[in-house]
């Protein structure tokens, strides 16, 4: 059923097999992620180029004040859908190690993955927690400080740094926006590239990813420390540092990934490799669908 082929891919595959790792391997991993970008540096920044659009646009959105207590948890939020707007980036990767051109349309290569429905269905389970974190965000400020709008922008940023509301803002939301971080990366640190390079599945990619991050605690936390630390640098100005800062570790998170899930022993399967089995009229409108199994 095609329900059972996105939630367990094909049933010949072996459960993946999750490695020890620690800092020597991150320190790898940004090494080999950094040397990707820069054999490919046109191809990185032209798919990370939506990122100083966001920028530009947040920017803008926050002249009207209404939306401002929002900027900070928006700006931030990215962070939980960037494993999605990577793909692009763990794909040039894979075809860089495998020896494969590795061009812009290449990265494109990814919809023609066998296991595009569950990287779908991944991708809309990160943006439905980016959602909620929004809400959850926006909660937190009207608890502190009502559903008046900020007067100015200084007006705002003198409340939240110098009164108890706006201090309790800061430690309550980012303590909520950690637990938001450690899940999304639980749950997507290596199942997106697992998916790229197997036909597994989106349960068990979450399955492993977690698998990966339980048996790699304090190595998983060090690495959500340097995506966070990065991405915060990379916003700087304007996040148009994002434009390096995002290819590197989308690169880095391909090696990483390869570092703690051993190698499956059967060939990869081709991002162009698709199901031959016979289709019939009554399968109609579902042969539409490309994860349609």
């Amino acid at each position: 059923m095609a329900y059972s082929h996105v939630l367990l891919g094909a049933k010949t595959r072996t459960r993946p097999t999750v490695r020890q790792i620690g800092f020597a391997d991150i320190k790898d991993a940004l090494a080999k992620g950094l040397d990707d970008f820069l054999a490919m540096p046109t191809h990185a920044l032209f798919l990370c180029a939506v990122y100083p659009v966001i920028g530009l646009i947040l920017a803008r959105l926050a002249f009207g004040y209404s939306v401002l207590p929002l900027l900070y948890p928006l700006a931030s939020g990215f962070a939980l859908v960037g494993p999605v707007a990577a793909l692009g980036l763990y794909e040039l990767s894979r075809r860089r190690e495998a020896g494969l051109a590795a061009d812009a349309g290449n990265a494109l290569d990814v919809l023609k993955s066998s296991s595009i429905g569950a990287i779908i269905a991944l991708g809309l389970l990160l943006f439905a927690i980016f959602v909620l974190w929004v809400a959850v965000a926006n909660a937190i400020y009207i608890d502190n400080f009502g559903y008046a709008p900020p007067a100015s922008i200084r007006g705002f940023v003198t409340e939240v740094l110098t009164t108890r509301p706006g201090w309790n803002l800061i430690v309550v939301g980012n303590g909520v926006g950690l637990l938001f971080a450690i899940a999304v990366l639980s749950i997507s640190v290596v199942s997106f590239p697992l998916l790229l390079d197997r036909d597994v599945g989106a349960a068990v990619a979450l399955a492993t990813s977690i698998r990966v991050v339980a048996k790699n605690p304090v190595t998983m936390a060090a690495w959500g420390l340097i995506v966070a630390a990065l991405l915060l640098l990379g916003s700087l100005p304007a996040f148009l540092g994002l434009t390096v800062t995002v290819p590197v570790l989308a690169h880095a998170t391909w090696h990483l990934y390869r570092r703690a899930v051993k190698a499956d022993k059967t060939p990869p399967r081709s991002p162009l490799e698709r199901h031959t089995e016979h289709r019939y009229a009554a399968d109609f409108p579902a042969v539409l669908f490309p994860w349609a199994r």
